[in-house]
């Protein structure tokens, strides 16, 4: 007992001292800055990261509950605390029941944000918002506001656009309870990826704005994986995805040539078994 303290202590100073290092690019806080009021048009230039949550929030929701017991018609997710990193699936998993924290460095994206729910009453109570970074909200913790309060951490297409991933993975550690849950979707570096998710998307269909995404940020299934293991986690599935410019819809895919999606959960006890559950949920595996 006396060394698992020792070790929870050494994790909590490294993430503190991590976030001196920033996973914030301020490059890419500038284009977002500017981008704000455009975010939650549904038809605008985000339409496309709109309809992703098709794929993502049913994602989000199975993959809990294969590790959470409780059953709570109409709002399976009742009772789970969920930290959503760049507000990218907050309201539609608080319609599900959860608890949700959304977190965005760009103070104007949260107004917007805020705006948003405000007109859903469904909302209200279920998900709140925060302009501070991953770090700053983990770095508050030593004590109980930072440290290991969230049943999940959500990050949806954020990966791609930060500065310090080792930082990111140290801090979603940090946050999470003892057999937490964390979800990434975000995009492969391939050259496939590069030719579909920039010169098409970016510049020939203006699918996402031109300059949203820089490639060299892009990181393989693999390379996340060894980097979530190296902080704690262990890597429960990988899932391909797809986007159709002519149908604007997302659909799972065998291959993760350019999208993918992962879910991996936070090594220690607290995961609650629910093999003797004989409700089916779509299970998910590396491709």
């Amino acid at each position: 007992m006396v060394f698992i303290k020792y070790k929870l202590s050494i994790r909590i100073s490294d993430c503190t001292r991590s976030a001196s290092q920033s996973t914030v690019d301020s490059s890419e806080v500038r284009r977002f800055r500017l981008l704000a009021s455009k975010w939650w048009d549904e038809e605008g230039e985000f339409a496309a990261l709109h309809a992703m949550n098709d794929l993502r929030v049913p994602f989000v929701r199975d993959n809990l509950l294969t590790v959470h017991r409780a059953r709570h018609p109409g709002k399976p997710l009742a009772g789970l605390r969920v930290l959503d990193v760049g507000c990218g699936g907050g309201p539609p998993l608080g319609r599900l029941g959860a608890n949700v924290l959304g977190i965005d460095p760009v103070e104007e994206s949260i107004r917007i944000a805020q705006l948003h729910s405000s007109h859903d009453p469904d909302l209200r109570d279920r998900v709140s918002y925060r302009a501070c970074t991953l770090e700053e909200l983990s770095g508050e913790g030593e004590g109980e506001r930072g440290a290991a309060q969230f049943d999940a951490v959500v990050a949806s297409e954020v990966v791609e656009h930060l500065a310090d991933l080792e930082t990111f993975a140290l801090c979603c550690s940090h946050v999470l309870k003892p057999g937490g849950s964390l979800f990434i979707t975000t995009i492969n570096k391939t050259k496939l990826s590069y030719a579909l998710a920039i010169v098409v998307a970016e510049q020939l269909l203006r699918i996402v704005p031109r300059g949203t995404h820089d490639w060299e940020k892009f990181i393989s299934p693999e390379e996340l994986e060894r980097l979530l293991g190296s902080n704690g986690f262990t890597v429960q599935s990988v899932q391909g995805m797809m986007y159709s410019p002519l149908s604007g819809a997302w659909s799972w895919t065998d291959g993760t040539a350019i999208n993918y999606a992962l879910h991996a959960v936070k090594e220690g006890h607290g995961v609650e078994d629910s093999s003797s559950y004989p409700e089916e949920h779509t299970e998910t595996t590396h491709s």
